[in-house]
């Protein structure tokens, strides 16, 4: 039986330019070592700061999660 994956997006529209990141749970963190990468490359408009903004709202994310999955509980059956 197939596992269905939540995707996450995170987007940033800069004039024209449009950064989206599309991330599963088990690519967190590959997703914000490339937001450090983006910051890092003087090609890209992408700033420090927008990685710092961007970052934090994947972190936020994550515990939004593990807390509703912590109080997400299976129903109790009635026998």
């Amino acid at each position: 039986m197939p596992v269905s994956q939540d995707i996450n997006v995170l987007a940033l529209v800069k004039g024209a330019e449009r950064y989206v990141f599309l991330y599963d749970d088990a690519s967190r963190a590959e997703a914000l070592r490339v937001l450090g990468r983006f910051a890092s490359n003087p090609e890209l408009s992408f700033t420090w700061y927008d990685a710092a903004v961007l970052s934090q709202k994947i972190r936020q994310e994550s515990q939004k999660q593990a807390l509703a999955r912590r109080f997400n509980l299976p129903a109790a059956k009635d026998d």
